[in-house]
C-alpha cells in the first residue's frame, strides 16, 4: 500500500468513529493509517491483538522517542506537546514507569478513592438542584462536565476560579488543534502546573498534590519536572476520562429505552451497567502513543522496527470474536474484558474513581429526572475533534 492509499482518520473518523473502525477491522485487524498530523502509523482494531499489545514490552510509550520519531517522520515543528509535561508514567518505560508508578501509588490508594464517595454525592446532588429548575439544559456543561472537574480540583487542592482555564487548555491540547495553538495551551498549562507545585511544595495541604510532592520510597521521591507532568497527568485523565463516560453512557441509555428501563427497574444493576457502559462507547478513542523498538507480526501484519501503533480501544470493546452483538448494549451483560482503560502495566491508574464518579452521577441523573429524553436528532449529535477522547461537544436533554 502506497502512502496515498493509506487512509487518514479526518472527518469521517472523528464523527462515524464506530461504523468507520468496523470497516477497517472488516479489511483487516491491523493497517497503516494517517494520523491527523500526517503521521503514519498502523492502526490495531481487534481485541486479542489489541490487549496484547497493551503490555507487549516490544513497544515503547517513552515520550523522548517518540518526539524524535515525530519529527524524523513528519518534521520537528510537528512534535508539538510539550516535553515538560509529558514526564509522566504513561509516557515512560520500565523501570522509570515502575518507579514513578509506586510513588503514585503510595498517594492515590484506594481508601483515597473510596473516602471521597459522600463528597461526590454531594457535588450530584447541588448540581441536579440546579438543573431541576429548567426544562432543558446541555449537558456537558451542566453536569457531566462539572461533576469530575469538581472532583479532581479538591482531590489536587486546585482553586475553584482556576477550573476554567485548565478545561480549556486541556481541550486544546486533547485535540487535533494546530500547533500553535497546542504550544501556547501547552505552555500555560506547564506554568500554571509549576507555580502550583512549588505553592504545595511551600505550603503543604491535605490534598493529593501535597501528598506527591512529600511522598517518598526509600529515600526517593518525584522531582520538580515529574511533579508537574504527573499533576498533569491526573489534572487532564483525571476529568477527560470521567465527562465523557457520563455523557457517552447517558446517550447510550437514551438511544436503547428498553435498557434505560431495566436499570430504572433494578438499580442494583448500575455497577455492571457502567462496565458495559464503558465497553459500548467508552471515553477513550485511540490509546496514548507507542511505538515499536523492534519489528512485531500482529494479525498477520509485521510492523517494523520504528513505526508508530494506534491501538483502537473502541474498536477493541466492539469486537463480535470476544463480545457478542457488540453493537448492542446490554446493562445486564456480564461485567469485565474490556480494555476502556488499557491493560497491563500501563492499565489507568483512576480507574476506581473514574467507576465511583459515574455510577453515582448516572444514578443520581436517571433518579432525578424519570422523563429524561434528548432535545435533538441523536444525528445532529457532533463529536470532539479528536483521536484520543472519544466525547461529544453538546448533550442537549430535555428534563420534563
Amino acid at each position: 500500500m502506497t502512502v496515498e492509499e493509506v487512509p487518514a482518520m479526518g472527518e469521517e473518523f472523528m464523527q462515524h468513529t464506530h461504523s468507520t473502525l468496523a470497516r477497517l477491522r472488516d479489511e483487516g485487524p491491523v493497517r497503516p493509517i494517517a494520523m491527523p498530523r500526517g503521521t503514519p502509523s498502523y492502526l490495531v482494531t481487534g481485541y486479542e491483538d489489541a490487549r496484547a499489545l497493551l503490555n507487549d514490552p516490544r513497544i515503547s510509550k517513552d515520550s523522548a522517542g517518540a518526539h524524535q520519531l515525530i519529527a524524523a517522520k513528519i518534521g520537528p515543528e510537528n512534535a508539538v506537546f510539550s516535553e515538560a509535561l509529558a514526564a509522566h508514567m504513561l509516557n515512560a518505560d520500565p523501570p522509570q514507569h515502575t518507579r514513578l508508578r509506586k510513588l503514585i501509588n503510595k498517594a492515590f490508594t484506594a481508601r483515597t478513592v473510596a473516602r471521597l464517595r459522600p463528597r461526590i454525592e454531594e457535588i450530584t446532588a447541588a448540581l441536579l438542584d440546579e438543573m431541576a429548575g429548567r426544562d432543558q439544559v446541555d449537558l456537558m456543561p451542566a453536569y457531566a462536565g462539572p461533576v469530575p472537574i469538581t472532583v479532581i480540583c479538591e482531590l489536587l487542592g486546585i482553586r475553584e476560579e482556576d477550573r476554567g482555564e485548565f478545561t480549556g487548555w486541556s481541550n486544546i491540547l486533547l485535540s487535533s488543534a494546530e500547533a500553535e495553538q497546542m504550544q501556547s495551551a501547552g505552555h500555560s498549562m506547564h506554568e500554571y502546573l509549576t507555580a502550583l507545585v512549588g505553592q504545595k511544595r511551600a505550603e503543604p495541604g491535605p490534598d493529593l498534590l501535597s501528598d506527591l510532592v512529600l511522598t517518598t520510597d526509600e529515600g526517593d521521591s518525584l522531582d520538580e519536572e515529574e511533579l508537574v507532568s504527573m499533576a498533569f497527568l491526573l489534572l487532564v485523565a483525571g476529568h477527560e476520562t470521567t465527562v465523557n463516560l457520563i455523557a457517552n453512557a447517558t446517550l447510550a441509555l437514551l438511544r436503547a429505552p428498553e435498557q434505560l428501563a431495566k436499570l430504572r427497574a433494578d438499580p442494583s444493576l448500575l455497577p455492571g451497567a457502567v462496565e458495559e457502559f464503558l465497553r459500548f462507547d467508552g471515553p477513550i478513542n485511540i490509546a496514548t502513543i507507542r511505538f515499536t523498538k523492534e519489528p512485531i507480526e500482529v494479525g498477520g501484519t509485521t510492523i517494523p522496527e520504528g513505526e508508530f501503533v494506534q491501538v483502537s480501544l473502541l474498536a477493541a470493546n466492539r469486537d463480535a470474536e470476544r463480545f457478542p452483538d457488540p453493537d448492542e448494549l446490554d446493562v445486564t451483560r456480564p461485567a469485565g474484558g474490556h480494555v476502556a482503560f488499557g491493560h497491563g502495566i500501563h492499565y489507568c491508574v483512576g480507574a476506581p474513581l473514574a467507576r465511583l464518579e459515574a455510577e453515582i452521577a448516572l444514578g443520581g441523573l436517571l433518579a432525578r429526572f424519570p422523563d429524561l429524553r434528548l432535545a435533538v436528532e441523536p444525528d445532529q449529535l457532533r463529536y470532539r475533534n479528536s483521536t484520543l477522547v472519544h466525547g461529544l461537544q453538546e448533550l442537549p436533554v430535555l428534563l420534563r
